[in-house]
């Protein structure tokens, strides 16, 4: 396992959820997770929120930041937030069961 890391109340306002979609879900097969996180974060930041919280080894963080649609309700537009998904590629043999949630 990995170096177990001091798990800091900031972790928990880097990763806000786990980001569950058939592309994600594909995605586990080359030992990765998406997770949305806070649109502040940088790549170290994510990288040392899930290596903490999670306790497993990141081999790389990849980033995207998806733009909010317009869209139209009662006639009236409006626009949906920007939301920021992180790739997280682990180390081989290392995983992490989204739908358990944080140990600890």
């Amino acid at each position: 396992m990995a170096k177990k890391q001091e798990t800091d109340i900031r972790h928990f306002d880097v990763i806000l959820a786990p980001h569950i979609t058939e592309k994600s879900t594909l995605l586990s097969e080359h030992n990765a997770v998406v997770f949305k996180v806070a649109g502040t974060s940088s790549k170290p930041e994510i990288k040392a929120a899930v290596e903490a919280l999670f306790d497993v080894k990141v081999t790389a963080v990849n980033t995207i930041v998806q733009k909010g649609k317009t869209k139209r309700w009662k006639g009236k537009p409006y626009k949906r937030s920007d939301v920021k998904k992180a790739i997280v590629t682990l180390a081989e043999g290392q995983s992490i069961d989204v739908t358990e949630g944080v140990r600890g």
